[in-house]
């Protein structure tokens, strides 16, 4: 039997298992868990929760070799969704998802999205996972790559419009309408703070048969003509 057909011959599965990430990944999950779902002490004992590494968001994983496992990860989540979820080309993830920070971004949030939904104990996460996140991230990943990574990874074809945002004519342009909504501000503040002076209420006497408004019975705002109103 040559190698090939051996290889026909060997059983396969019909579908495989969603990859699971290394050890210091899962202790980063495990470490979330806790700061949810722990005592008081465990929590009090993970320190400062806003610096626990996040996986869905690889710029807070700074250790190196949480870092280097979650990119692994997500490789294996990659080859994992373009076997069991794409029938059609255009559907792949392309070999350069990592050159391209819109899709390492979406793949880290569409992994953590997966793996919680394999952990539920029914399948109403998973559904909502293949009704809701998979679609929307394919979907958003064609409108955003189109056909420029269809054969071989294209440079960035926005990059010449980011580099002239960060050009000095166009940054100060950007920091004098700043300076100018500051200022601005700052008038209006000032004359919200110091509403004009306005004179104090004055005393009137009403006649209850005739509703006519009389003078101030006290005398300090003297009136020059006669008003007068409903009947009371």
């Amino acid at each position: 039997m040559t190698t090939d057909q051996a290889r026909r011959a060997a059983p396969s599965p019909m579908v495989f298992p969603f990859p699971v990430p290394g050890e210091q990944v899962r202790l980063a999950y495990r470490e979330l868990h806790i700061a949810i779902n722990g005592t008081e002490e465990q929590k009090k004992a993970l320190g400062n929760h806003a610096l626990l590494p996040r996986p869905w968001e690889p710029a807070t994983c700074l250790d190196p070799e949480l870092r280097h496992q979650l990119w692994e990860w997500f490789e294996d989540v990659v080859i994992w969704l373009n076997r069991e979820y794409t029938w059609d080309v255009a559907g792949l993830i392309p070999s350069c998802w990592p050159l391209h920070p819109h899709l390492v971004r979406e793949i880290a949030v569409l992994a953590d999205q997966r793996r919680r939904a394999g952990l539920a104990m029914t399948s109403d996460a998973l559904e909502e996972w293949h009704r809701y996140c998979l679609p929307a991230f394919t979907d958003r990943m064609r409108n955003r790559l189109r056909a420029h990574c269809d054969d071989e990874h294209k440079s960035w074809p926005a990059k010449p419009r980011h580099n002239e945002h960060l050009g000095d004519a166009s940054t100060q342009r950007r920091e004098n309408a700043f300076a100018h909504d500051v200022d601005a501000l700052s008038v209006n503040r000032r004359a919200y703070e110091q509403p004009e002076r306005v004179g104090r209420p004055r005393l009137v006497e009403v006649d209850l048969d005739t509703g006519e408004i009389k003078d101030d019975p006290l005398g300090s705002q003297p009136r020059t003509r006669t008003e007068k109103g409903p009947r009371i």
